[in-house]
């Protein structure tokens, strides 16, 4: 965890003493030194800008909630929120402002002063969001160590209400292991299809590869593949190696562009599904 987002998780300021178990006091001093993070006093340390998020929840009388407490997380969405989202206790009715959502709850127990927990924040998500986009915020979760697989499981098991088969869902297929919200994005695709034999992050066996999401029963890899990760010419040839090499050992690979798994997924589940269902029916015992 960065310094940046070890001190928003502890509202903005912290003593050394408690930030110690998460960041080192070199990176603490180079966040100092970039203009960051400030030292009012030895030992404490405080954000030079807190989020102008904070500031339309606290005016309302409110914690940030749904996507907005995912992004003061530190948490990578898959899009960014479409509002500032504030939940405020139910039967209070503050004025409203542009730019902010209100949503009530009781959050007794689920929040601090200034957002809602790791785990109500998936929960909220999860109820409100396309299932892809709850998705990335649980597996970031997840990634980031904020919460376990169980922990999730046994909030959505305990939800009662509107939503819960959608939290259910979410925190069942949620993964440590996916690397960003594409890839998130792009196993909600195939999840969606109907398709639950993709793991994400697969390490293909007698090989020294790994890739984004593989069916190991039909020998199917799919690569959610980024423009920026081809930051040189290294680095492209040697996923072209990769490529090369799986389909050599009788793999199909398919690589999926960010703006089809965004904009045209019903492509891209079908396209999986063909793959996979031929694959099957070229000769169902081979592998």
């Amino acid at each position: 965890m960065d310094v940046v987002r070890a001190l928003a998780w502890r509202g903005g300021s912290a003593e050394w003493a408690d930030l110690r178990a998460q960041v080192s006091r070199r990176a603490v001093e180079r966040a100092v030194r970039d203009g960051l993070v400030v030292r009012p006093r030895r030992g404490l340390y405080v954000l030079a800008d807190l989020p102008d998020n904070l500031a339309a929840a606290r005016s309302v009388g409110g914690v940030l909630s749904h996507l907005s407490a995912a992004t003061y997380l530190g948490v990578p969405t898959l899009r960014a929120a479409d509002a500032v989202h504030v939940t405020v206790p139910r039967g209070v009715r503050p004025q409203p402002r542009p730019g902010v959502r209100l949503h009530w709850a009781d959050l007794t127990g689920d929040a601090d002063e200034h957002a809602t927990s790791p785990v109500r924040t998936v929960m909220d998500c999860a109820s409100t969001l396309p299932f892809a986009d709850a998705l990335a915020v649980a597996d970031g979760v997840l990634r980031d160590g904020l919460l376990g697989p169980d922990d999730l499981v046994r909030a959505a098991e305990a939800s009662r209400g509107p939503g819960r088969a959608r939290r259910l869902r979410v925190a069942r297929a949620a993964r440590c292991e996916a690397a960003n919200p594409f890839e998130s994005c792009l196993r909600a695709v195939v999840l969606d299809a109907g398709l639950v034999g993709f793991e994400p992050q697969y390490r293909v066996p007698g090989t020294p590869y790994a890739v984004d999401l593989a069916d190991p029963v039909h020998r199917v890899a799919l690569e959610a593949d980024s423009f920026r990760h081809h930051g040189d010419r290294a680095a492209f040839r040697a996923d072209c190696r990769r490529y090369d090499e799986l389909v050599r050992i009788d793999w199909a690979v398919l690589r999926f562009a960010w703006e089809d798994v965004m904009f045209d997924r019903t492509w891209v589940a079908r396209l999986v599904s063909d793959c996979c269902r031929r694959r099957s029916s070229a000769d169902p015992t081979a592998h």
